[in-house]
């Protein structure tokens, strides 16, 4: 019963991983050459290690997972304890909820570029309505403001997935809870402080991992909306990794890139398991 999905997991994952750690080791070119394939040993990543441009998108993507992840789960825990709650119209609220995770990414970027446009987009129109006429945030542009803007664009964009898994955990933590407290005489803080908030561990360490890995992996945005700039504020290490793949043809450079990245998340997400045990677990 295993092996087609094993099988698929060797073919799709396995496979190309031992191609690029092949790859790394080698001058490997997109296009071949007339000049063979070369091994050439660790000079890929003598050369990664040494490039400043690879610590820059380094530097880019931690600043990125840093502030994205603790901000998409603030607001997927609101929400969902917004939908969770005894609210007029909540089906339709918790329909309408979903609609950005419907919709493919690139469309979502391109509806963030129109509302971060200069100097007329619609955030800058109600800027202008506070600042004045002629005033205007450059969003994109900006080195201070592109990687926040990235930022609010993956939360709203992705949000809706930790807030369904959320609202799952919600719903499963027991009514008895909330009113023993609330005859303890519990605050409503108090209530989520002392029952709501240890309830949700497992979901917690759970959405943890699993975002700050999405994040890390962060590129569409990226390539569609800021190109990497300006002066290299947004370039990750996946977009690094595709410039020097496809747009510079290195693939054995990219491919050492890529061992690298997989190495680093992996190990990220080990220490995550290891250290932010799951409820039960000793």
């Amino acid at each position: 019963m295993l092996l087609p999905a094993m099988l698929c997991l060797l073919l799709i994952i396995v496979v190309p991983f031992a191609l690029s750690v092949g790859f790394s080791f080698t001058d490997q070119r997109l296009v071949p050459r007339p000049i063979p394939t070369r091994f050439v040993g660790l000079r890929n990543y003598e050369r990664m290690f040494a490039d400043r441009l690879f610590w820059q998108a380094i530097g880019n993507t931690l600043l990125f997972t840093v502030l994205v992840v603790p901000f998409q789960l603030t607001i997927s825990l609101c929400v969902a304890m917004a939908l969770n709650a005894a609210i007029p119209f909540r089906s339709l609220f918790r329909t309408i909820s979903i609609l950005p995770l419907l919709l493919p990414i690139t469309v979502v970027v391109a509806i963030w570029a129109v509302l971060y446009r200069i100097p007329t987009g619609p955030l800058n129109a109600i800027y202008q309505s506070f600042a004045g006429s002629g005033s205007y945030i450059d969003f994109i542009g900006g080195s201070g403001t592109a990687m926040v803007s990235l930022v609010v664009l993956s939360a709203w964009a992705t949000f809706p997935y930790q807030m369904l898994i959320y609202l799952a955990g919600l719903q499963d933590v027991s009514g008895d809870l909330y009113e023993a407290a609330e005859l303890d005489g519990a605050t409503a803080w108090q209530r989520f402080r002392f029952v709501t908030w240890p309830s949700l561990r497992n979901v917690n360490i759970f959405l943890l991992i699993i975002t700050t890995i999405q994040a890390l992996k962060l590129f569409t945005q990226v390539s569609v909306m800021t190109k990497g700039g300006p002066n290299g504020s947004t370039t990750t290490i996946i977009y690094y990794l595709f410039q020097q793949g496809f747009t510079t043809q290195k693939v054995g450079y990219a491919s050492a890139i890529s061992v690298f990245f997989f190495v680093a998340v992996t190990s990220i997400a080990v220490l995550q398991r290891v250290f932010l045990k799951n409820e039960g677990d000793r």
